[in-house]
């Protein structure tokens, strides 16, 4: 495609290719729509990766409103409780959507859905596929479902760096060859933002190399609303080493008696909270995160809880061990906090319409108040299929605007990209300064050093869209000025009552909070 090709995407076009634009595609059908993907579809998504499974109360005994209450406890105090209830009701009509498109759930002696258990849940109730398998598999499954269906076109290698307007209307996207850094223009009646999360601005992350907050920045330059941004989570296990993304090694584990100790074989969550490795993710990660701080290195022993059943019980697991040096059948696993998922994200109601007309959002980089400051295990994925289905049926029941005339010009360069070094840089800033633990004084040095990281590389840089996101989490971790959830302050270790609500922000509020700091560095020499 040359530089200056618009194409149409049809009726509608959706950014991003994991689960939530796949699944939210096929819900469309046989309405003409586009699915731009960054990479081939099955890959470069973070769905594919996902270890634990689907939460969904199918099990006998357990209900929606218990899956809802657990999802309200662990998310801190700021869930949507009405937006968790109606997601935990909607779950068993998604699970059957996923059974018609092929998912090969596991199933029990008596052939019902097999159910495991993670931290926070009151039940059993992750519906899995071959122990660790399940993003695999449910990908597999619509990427064939796509492939089969001639209504969906797929542009993949394109990734989408800019919204593109006509009167303050979303009406398609800028978008980048990957390979060759073209640029072209996909316009849209209706456009849906599923490009995923935020895990690559930490050099510490489980996520996939496309997962840079593009779908965040692009919707906040264009002034959306943006929720909760501060709220990130850190898997606590993932395996330390040199791997980027570092693979994870899936909270199940956990669930089936694994236990986490330190060089020594000392087991010390039982210490930290009552339910010691089943504690909320939050709480473990930072546990091992001052072991490490410590001194120590951290393990996570399955010998005796699951022993020589791991090739064969959780074989995403063994083999990523076996990759890095690692036999877990004989040898405890080396693991350490890593970023994961962001709670945060586009703010969008309970259809997935965002605050910008003609932009709706699913999936890991929208916010719909159902995790609160803390996820739910394997609430992800039901989101992402809950709101794929509700957009779905929004589009479907609306008239669509033409889009003739002509959008927005792009205010980036798609030919200017992100230099290496500067992504490392910004990368090490907020592993260092935003991450597990967070301090005032270290997230005024990470917002002065964004401002410096986003001038190296020029205003009309790829970069910006980085630097645009972590502004966005770092500005709103200073802001809130107590510890909740995945965000924990040292200078501000218990929850405080008055924050106890959501964050709602948009791009400009957090640069002015960078422009008072830039003004208070210029008059003190210092960004402490």
């Amino acid at each position: 495609m040359s530089h200056d090709e618009v194409t149409d995407a049809g009726d509608v076009l959706i950014v991003g290719a994991g689960l939530a634009g796949l699944f939210t595609a096929l819900k469309l059908a046989p309405r003409p729509v586009t699915v731009l993907a960054a990479a081939p579809i099955g890959d470069g998504a973070s769905s594919a990766w996902a270890q634990g499974g689907i939460a969904a109360a199918v099990e006998e005994g357990d209900t929606p409103e218990a899956h809802a209450a657990d999802t309200v406890v662990a998310g801190a105090g700021t869930v949507d409780e009405a937006v968790a209830l109606s997601m935990a009701r909607e779950a068993p009509a998604r699970i059957d959507d996923l059974l018609r498109l092929g998912v090969p759930f596991d199933r029990n002696l008596e052939g019902h859905l097999a159910v495991g258990r993670e931290a926070a849940h009151s039940h059993r109730r992750i519906v899995h596929v071959r122990g660790d398998r399940a993003g695999r598999a449910i990908m597999e499954a619509l990427v064939a479902a796509v492939r089969a269906c001639p209504s969906i076109r797929v542009i993949e290698n394109y990734s989408a760096y800019e919204l593109a307007l006509r009167d303050g209307r979303v009406a398609g996207v800028h978008a980048r060859d990957t390979q060759t850094g073209a640029s072209i223009l996909v316009r849209a009646r209706a456009t849906v933002l599923a490009s995923g999360g935020a895990g690559q601005l930490y050099a510490v992350t489980t996520n996939p190399p496309q997962a840079r907050g593009q779908g965040v920045a692009i919707a906040a330059r264009a002034g959306a609303i943006i929720a909760d941004p501060e709220f990130v989570q850190f898997h606590p296990t993932a395996i330390a080493g040199t791997r980027d993304p570092a693979p994870l090694v899936t909270e199940a584990l956990r669930g089936e008696g694994a236990i986490l100790i330190d060089a020594a074989g000392r087991r010390f969550m039982p210490a930290v909270h009552a339910d010691a490795e089943l504690a909320p993710r939050d709480v473990v990660a930072r546990a091992i995160f001052r072991e490490i701080a410590a001194g120590r290195t951290v393990y996570l022993d399955t010998r005796s809880a699951i022993g020589a059943r791991l090739p064969e019980a959780f074989p995403t697991v063994y083999e990523n061990c076996i990759g890095s040096g690692i036999d877990p059948v004989r040898d405890p696993i080396p693991v350490a906090p890593a970023a994961h998922y962001h709670m945060g994200g586009i703010k969008v109601d309970a259809t997935g319409r965002t605050s910008l007309e003609g932009l709706w959002a699913c999936g890991e980089v929208s916010c719909t108040g159902a995790h609160g400051a803390n996820r739910l295990a394997s609430n992800s994925l039901l989101e992402a299929i809950v709101y794929g289905a509700r957009i779905a049926a929004d589009i479907d029941g609306r008239a669509l605007p033409s889009v003739d005339g002509s959008l927005s010009a792009p205010v980036l360069l798609a030919d200017l990209p992100s230099p290496a070094l500067l992504v490392t840089q910004l990368r090490q800033l907020m592993s260092a300064h935003v991450g597990v633990i967070r301090h005032r004084d270290g997230l005024i040095r990470a917002l002065d050093e964004l401002t410096r990281i986003e001038r190296a590389a020029g205003a009309r840089s790829l970069l910006v869209n980085m630097t645009t996101t972590a502004r966005l989490i770092a500005a709103s971790a200073l802001a809130r000025e107590e510890s909740r959830g995945g965000h924990f302050r040292s200078d501000f270790p218990e929850p405080r009552e008055i924050w106890r609500h959501r964050t709602f922000t948009t791009l400009a509020e957090a640069e002015a909070t960078s422009a008072a700091i830039d003004d208070a560095t210029a008059k003190t020499g210092s960004c402490a």
